[in-house]
C-alpha cells in the first residue's frame, strides 16, 4: 500500500466519529446514525418526503423518499476487503429502492436520488397520492407552498390513468378555533398526529376509517384548541390544514418574507413576517434550535393586528394648553420645543419610564439622553406571567436582559417613580413605548398633575391621550435593532415594511432628541446614522457586547452571557437525543 492510503478514508472517518457516504458519485463524512434523508439535504442534494419531518419521529408511509442504496459485497468467509486507488471499497447497488428517512448512513454506503429507479418509484408513489385529490389547486390556500404541486411537476404523470369515480372525504372542516381540515386533500403523511403527541403532549389527531377512506379527523369529543395547533399549518406539506386567520386573505407568492424575532415575550421565537404593500398578512416561524425549534405559539403569532390597526398614531401631536385637545405638529418645530422643554425641567422632578419592548439601541439613546439631562429616575415596566412550559417566557418583555445590561434597570425602582408622581415629587415624565395606566398602574388623573408629559408610542392609548406631546414611533415590524432574550442570546428585529405614515423608530426620534438637547455627540455623530452603528458603540462601551456587531450577530442570534435560564422545549428536545 502507498504512502498516500497509509490511512484509509474509513479510518480517518472513524477517528472523527464519522462514516464516508457517496451521494451521486460524490464522497462525503458524515456522524453516524444520520438519517440518509438529512445527509443528502445538508450537502444540497434534494430527497422529496411528505411525511419526514427531522423534528419529529420517522413514519416512512409516504415513501416519496426512496433513494437507491449500496453497500460493499458481503465477503467470504475469511476474506479480506480491497480497496481501489481512492482507498474505499467496491460499492454494490441493491436491486430496489429504500426511504431515505427511516434508513441510516452507513460506512462506504452509496446513494443515488436521480437514478431511473429513483425516479420510477416516485412517480408511481405521486400517481397513486392522485388517485383521490381533488383538482383544487386554483383555489387552495397552500398553493404555492405546496409539496404535491412541487413534486407533480417534478414526477408527475403527463397523463392520468385512473378512470374509476374518486373517493369523497370531508372539505373545510373546523376542528379548531384556529385551524380548518380537508380531508380530501391530505395524504396521510400523520405529521400533525405526531406533532401534537410528541411536541405538545396531548393526543388529539388521529386517522380514522380503513383503506382509501382513511381520514385525519379529532378524538371524539376533543377539538384542537392547543396554543400550538397553528403549527400543524406550518408543517403540513399539502392544503389539508389551513389557517383560519391568512385564509384566502392573500396569495403567498405576492408575499414578501422578512426573517425577524417575536416580541411577545422574552423567548425571542424566531419568525418570518409576511407582508406586501404595507399590510402584514401572516407570521410564522423559522427554524432556530438555539431559541425555538421549529414551532411557535398560536397567541404570539396572532397578535399583529396592531400593525395596521386605526388605533395607530401616523402624526405628532401636541396639546397647546391643559385645556385643549391634541392637535398634528410637524416634526422639525416639535422636536426643538420638545427639547427646549426638557432642558427647562428640573431633573430631580423629572424621570424616564422605559420599556423591555425597546430594541438596545433605543435603549441605549434613551440612557444617553438620560445622563445629559442628569435624570437619574429611570426604568422599565416589567411583565410578569407564566411559563407554559414549552416556548411562553414568564417574562413577558422581549428585551429585559437587555435593558438590565445596557440601562442596568429591571423595573425594581418604578414603584419610587409611580410614589413621586402620586406625591407630586415628579412634575415631568418621558414615556417610551409604554401604557403606563395599564402596565404600570399609575391612574390617568394622576397623569394629569403632571407639569409635563411625553410619550413616544405607535399605538392611542389613555397615556398618549394624557401626554402633552406624542412623537410616533413604530411597531417592531418596521424598525431595524437587536434584543437579548432571557437566555442571554442578542438576536436582531429586521424591518419588514416601511415605517406607517409620518411615524418614524423610536431610535431616530431618540437620536434627533438627543441631538436637539445638545448633547456631546463627538463619539456617537459618527456611528447614529443606524441600529446597526449604534450597536457597534454599544459593543465599545458595555463589556457584555464587546466585539459584537450586527453581521456577527446574523440571523440566528450571538450568545453573549449566559443568564441561567433555559428554555422548556428545548430541553425536551435535547433530552431526546
Amino acid at each position: 500500500m502507498s504512502s498516500q492510503q497509509e490511512q484509509l478514508p474509513k479510518d480517518a472517518a472513524a477517528a472523527e466519529g464519522k462514516v464516508n457516504v457517496q451521494i451521486n458519485g460524490k464522497w462525503y463524512r458524515f456522524p453516524k446514525g444520520t438519517r440518509i434523508a438529512d445527509a443528502c439535504n445538508s450537502v444540497g442534494v434534494h430527497v422529496p418526503c411528505f411525511c419526514y419531518h427531522p423534528k419529529l419521529s420517522v413514519a416512512g408511509s409516504c415513501r416519496m423518499c426512496l433513494v437507491e442504496q449500496g453497500m460493499p459485497p458481503r465477503l467470504a468467509p475469511g476474506a479480506t476487503p480491497t480497496y481501489n486507488d481512492d482507498g474505499y471499497q467496491t460499492i454494490q447497488w441493491m436491486p430496489r429502492a429504500v426511504v431515505a428517512c427511516a434508513n441510516t448512513v452507513a460506512e462506504n454506503m452509496g446513494i443515488r436520488t436521480d437514478g431511473p429507479v429513483c425516479r420510477d418509484a416516485r412517480r408511481a408513489v405521486l400517481e397513486f397520492l392522485l388517485t383521490n385529490h381533488p383538482l383544487d389547486c386554483p383555489i387552495c390556500d397552500q398553493a404555492g407552498e405546496c409539496k404535491l404541486q412541487e413534486y407533480t411537476a417534478d414526477y408527475g404523470q403527463p397523463v392520468h390513468r385512473f378512470t374509476e369515480a374518486k373517493i369523497k372525504k370531508g372539505k373545510n372542516l373546523s376542528i379548531g378555533p384556529r385551524v380548518n381540515l380537508d380531508q380530501e386533500r391530505c395524504v396521510l403523511c400523520r405529521r400533525c398526529v405526531r406533532f401534537m403527541k410528541e411536541i405538545v403532549g396531548e393526543e388529539i389527531l388521529g386517522v380514522v376509517g380503513r383503506g382509501g377512506r382513511n381520514a385525519i379527523a379529532c378524538f371524539p369529543g376533543k377539538t384542537l384548541d392547543s396554543n400550538y395547533s397553528m403549527n400543524v399549518v406550518d408543517i403540513c406539506p399539502v392544503g389539508a390544514m389551513t389557517s383560519k386567520d391568512f385564509r384566502f386573505r392573500m396569495r403567498v407568492w405576492f408575499l414578501k418574507s422578512t426573517p425577524t424575532i417575536d416580541v411577545n415575550c422574552g423567548t425571542g421565537t424566531n419568525i418570518f413576517v409576511w407582508s406586501r404593500e404595507q399590510q402584514v398578512y401572516r407570521i410564522t416561524p423559522r427554524q432556530n434550535d438555539a431559541v425555538n425549534s421549529c414551532w411557535m405559539p398560536d397567541s404570539h403569532r396572532l397578535n399583529y393586528t396592531y400593525i395596521n390597526s386605526e388605533q395607530r398614531i401616523l402624526t405628532p401631536l401636541v396639546r397647546t394648553d391643559a385645556d385643549a385637545e391634541q392637535r398634528p405638529g410637524a416634526w422639525k418645530p416639535l422636536m426643538s420645543s420638545v427639547a427646549e422643554q426638557l432642558r427647562r425641567c428640573n431633573p430631580k422632578q423629572t424621570a424616564i419610564i422605559a420599556s423591555a419592548r425597546l430594541t438596545n439601541e433605543e435603549l441605549y439613546l434613551a440612557g444617553n439622553i438620560a445622563q445629559l439631562l442628569g435624570i437619574v429616575q429611570i426604568d422599565i415596566v416589567p411583565r410578569n406571567g407564566e411559563s407554559d412550559g414549552m416556548l411562553i417566557s414568564a417574562d413577558r418583555n422581549p428585551n429585559t436582559t437587555g435593558a438590565r445590561l445596557i440601562l442596568g434597570k429591571d423595573g425594581s425602582s418604578l414603584d419610587d417613580i409611580r410614589r413621586g408622581i402620586k406625591l407630586g415629587k415628579i412634575r415631568y415624565l418621558i414615556v417610551l413605548g409604554e401604557d403606563v395606566t395599564r402596565e404600570a398602574v399609575i391612574p390617568a388623573d394622576h397623569l394629569a398633575k403632571l407639569d409635563y408629559l411625553l410619550v413616544i408610542d405607535h399605538t392611542q392609548s389613555a397615556t398618549t391621550r394624557a401626554a402633552d406631546v406624542v412623537l410616533p414611533g413604530v411597531t417592531f415590524a418596521e424598525k431595524y435593532g437587536s434584543m437579548v432574550n432571557v437566555t442571554g442570546r442578542l438576536q436582531r428585529l429586521n424591518r419588514a415594511i416601511e415605517p406607517l405614515g409620518e411615524s418614524r423608530a423610536d431610535w431616530e426620534i431618540l437620536r434627533s432628541l438627543l441631538k436637539e438637547c445638545g448633547g456631546d455627540m463627538s463619539l456617537l455623530t459618527a456611528r447614529a446614522d443606524s441600529p446597526m452603528e449604534i450597536l457597534e458603540e454599544i459593543a465599545s462601551q458595555i463589556p457584555e457586547f464587546k466585539g459584537v456587531t450586527w453581521a456577527a450577530v446574523g440571523n440566528t442570534g450571538l450568545q453573549i452571557i449566559d443568564t441561567g435560564v433555559s428554555i422548556p422545549l428545548l430541553e425536551r428536545e435535547q433530552a431526546k437525543k
